[in-house]
């Protein structure tokens, strides 16, 4: 028996008595080879690790920021804009506080996130913000249909599965997973019925499921009932020789909600009118449903069939107004909608330019108001509007369409003018006339706008630079951020050209802001290779500038557009100086 008091034997000790007696009795030639294993306790300190992001958040917006950028791309909704950029800017802002910040950190008890509610109809541009919202902070971003998922345990799909979808939208990046968006649509479909009898598994179950995820839980990423994640995981375990449980942590995932709400009005509508009841009572009209959702309240949505703790959880809340037949019109003119350039992208993929005609415009949204599903009904109504000719142009070998209310109005008609060859010149004509208008359009929107695209793509929006721009929209199928990106690139190229002729000749050209601007339409527009450019500067100025600086000592010079577009006046012009100083004077 053991003596009480003897000391157990470690691992290792152990180990090093059994190599001893081995290497008395074998010699060298047999040895103990032990696998490389982590203690247990230093396995779960990383899983406890692994919940916490160790990477920095790249987050350095601010509200005014964010709702300067969301105007750019969505139509009207200024309260529900300012409230999602405000409360979304402050949560990723508190989250790069907290990991940069080398102050003593604390964990708050009770701390509750800004996740939020969306309340609107159909069609307002709900979905389409959040997109923007997580395409701009760049963090990533799933969407789930509530009416899809169900309580874990039961048939249909789970709620943490949105959770792993986001490492797998992070490309496996579990810490980049931890910073993302989870939005969830329709989820007015939960709400448990108030006549329900029994378990509500689709409706509650739901919420329940969703409550742990909305406040901070460990998903863990193997399933179960995943043969894909548990070939991975036996995979690992062959190559590392333990059990590495990855998971991912909740408490900085943002969760937005959202659905249309229509029943909700009335619950409202009841609280509201308890002050009124009586002969003074007044009917509100349907039109005003959106006032009276400004309304809300937990208790509403509460009795409308949510659980009070899956409420607590949802502290913001946006509501969204219904668009007008006006607002659907100034989204087709929008020059960054995606409906308009789709439907030139289409064309385009015959060999088709197609402009549109302001006053079709209008006829298209009033047609999609009348569908009475927001911004979705625009898609309907240019679709069926420009189909006969999407149809039939491609096999007619036309290369302009100018859609206007008259041809849309009559088709038949109109195809067989738009394929006349006799009518040609007309049709080029109001083509031509169409492409005009909508330079002039983008004009007005580039100078609208001018601070802040000049600020996110960090270029100078001169006059010079905001017709070349509006000049390739009118000439391109792309949208106002890709054409100032191309641009962008260009520039920065061009200006490279001062550092080549610095180098090489070790004179200080600067070429003014029209100079660029007409260096990159040549590039654009005659598809000119840079280079070519560069040795026609330099063929052109090398000499003459040289001389000048003989002559004056002066090493810096101003190139202009019209320096560019007669370079043997520009150097006559630096000589004359030198004759006659007093001719001019030196701003250089």
């Amino acid at each position: 028996m053991k003596p009480q008091n003897e000391k157990i034997p470690t691992p290792q000790e152990l180990e090093k008595e059994i190599s001893e007696f081995l290497a008395k009795k074998f010699g060298e030639d047999v040895k103990i080879v032990s696998p490389v294993v982590m203690p247990q306790e230093a396995v779960l300190d990383k899983t406890k690790d692994s919940g916490k992001a160790r990477s920095k958040l790249n987050f350095d917006l601010i509200p005014e920021e964010l709702i300067a950028y969301l105007d750019q791309y969505v139509v009207k909704q200024d309260t529900a804009k300012a409230i999602l950029a405000t409360k979304i800017c402050t949560h990723f802002n508190r989250i790069k506080h907290a990991t940069d910040s080398n102050e003593v950190k604390f964990d708050m008890v009770g701390g509750i996130k800004n996740n939020v509610l969306m309340i609107g109809p159909t069609g307002v541009g709900k979905t389409y913000i959040i997109k923007l919202i997580a395409k701009k902070i760049g963090v990533p971003f799933v969407k789930g249909d509530a009416t899809k998922f169900s309580e874990t345990g039961y048939v249909g799909g789970d709620v943490e599965d949105l959770v792993r979808d986001l490492v797998r939208e992070a490309d496996d990046d579990i810490e980049l997973a931890q910073y993302g968006i989870i939005y969830i649509d329709e989820i007015d479909k939960i709400a448990s019925s108030r006549n329900w009898v029994g378990a509500d598994v689709s409706r509650t179950g739901v919420q329940r499921a969703l409550l742990k995820p909305m406040e901070e839980t460990e998903v863990d990423l193997k399933v179960p009932h995943d043969p894909i994640s548990m070939i991975q995981e036996i995979e690992r375990f062959r190559k590392t020789g333990k059990r590495d449980k990855r998971s991912v942590n909740t408490a900085n995932i943002l969760f937005i909600m959202s659905g249309a709400f229509t029943d909700l009005v009335p619950i409202i509508q009841r609280r509201l009118s308890k002050q009124d009841i009586g002969f003074g009572a007044r009917i509100r009209k349907a039109e005003e449903d959106i006032n009276v959702l400004r309304n809300v309240r937990s208790e509403d949505l509460t009795e409308f069939g949510f659980e009070s703790e899956f409420v607590g959880r949802l502290p913001v809340r946006a509501v969204f107004e219904h668009l007008t037949e006006d607002d659907l019109y100034h989204i087709l003119k929008n020059p960054n909608n995606p409906i308009i350039l789709g439907k030139k992208l289409d064309f385009a993929a015959y060999g088709i330019d197609v402009k549109f005609e302001d006053r079709l415009l209008r006829k298209l949204a009033r047609d999609a108001f009348a569908e009475n599903t927001g911004a979705r009904g625009l898609v309907s109504a240019v679709e069926g509007a420009l189909l006969e000719f999407e149809k039939r142009l491609p096999s007619a070998g036309i290369g302009k369409f100018p859609a206007t209310s008259d041809f849309i109005d009559n088709p038949e008609a109109s195809l067989h003018t738009l394929t006349d060859a006799a009518m040609s010149g007309n049709k080029d004509e109001l083509f031509e006339q169409l492409t005009a208008e909508e330079t002039d359009m983008i004009k007005a929107y580039l100078r609208g706008n001018e601070g802040n695209l000049a600020e996110k793509y960090s270029l100078t929006l001169t006059s010079s630079r905001i017709d070349l721009i509006a000049t390739c929209y009118a000439k391109n199928t792309l949208d106002i951020g890709n054409i100032i990106t191309k641009i962008k690139s260009f520039y920065d190229e061009v200006k490279k050209i001062e550092l080549y002729f610095f180098k090489n000749h070790d004179i200080n050209i600067v070429l003014e802001e029209n100079a660029i601007d007409f260096i990159i339409e040549q590039l654009i527009d005659a598809s000119i290779e840079l280079n070519l450019i560069y040795e026609k500067i330099d063929a052109d100025f090398q000499h003459g500038l040289k001389l000048a600086r003989e002559k004056t000592g002066r090493n810096r010079y101003f190139i202009t557009r019209e320096a560019l577009l007669d370079p043997e006046a520009f150097v006559g012009k630096q000589l004359q100086d030198v004759i006659n100083p007093l001719a001019a004077p030196d701003k250089q």
